[in-house]
């Protein structure tokens, strides 16, 4: 595999990380795997922040009834959250990148705001990734079919070869 992906030059690989351990499994499986192919161009690691949400469901009691509506949060609010949402991107991907380093591989962090199977698949197409890996959640029958898959989409989607690490 690592051969693989090392003949015909330098070949782009993208790591996309989560919270889960599935996605540090994933990383943990690269470092491990394709060393040689990473060591002549940087890993690509990306995490997706998630979208703001302009509005909020506001519950006003009214005796023994509630009554729902939304409210419109101030740009105040929406930039805020926008911010921490970054900031928190940003420190799994410092965390990330340290572990790279620690095995002396060079790292470059991308993030995007949006839907993380969208995401993942629009920042392929636009840095011109040549392998995408993604952890296996293991998510059951019934919730990959309610909330969906992010691995799944991205095999289905991505403009690239797609390898998803499952954790044994």
């Amino acid at each position: 595999m690592a051969k693989a992906v090392a003949e015909g030059g330098e070949k782009k690989v993208m790591v996309a990380i989560d919270e889960s351990e599935s996605s540090y499994y994933a990383l943990m499986w690269v470092l491990d795997n394709l060393k040689e192919s990473i060591s002549k161009c940087p890993l690509i690691i990306f995490m997706a922040q998630p979208v703001t949400q302009y509005s909020y469901p506001f519950s006003a009691s009214l005796g023994s009834v509630r009554m729902y509506y939304p409210v419109a949060a101030t740009p105040d609010f929406v930039y805020s959250a926008q911010e921490n949402h970054r900031k928190v991107a940003m420190a799994f991907l410092e965390t990330a990148k340290d572990i790279c380093a620690a095995r002396g591989i060079k790292v470059e962090m991308v993030t995007e705001v949006g839907e993380p199977k969208t995401a993942i698949c629009n920042a392929v197409q636009k840095l011109n990734i040549n392998l995408l890996v993604l952890g296996d959640r293991s998510l059951g029958k019934i919730k990959r079919a309610l909330i969906g898959s992010v691995s799944n989409y991205c095999v289905q989607n991505a403009k690239c070869p797609v390898l998803v690490v499952k954790k044994p």
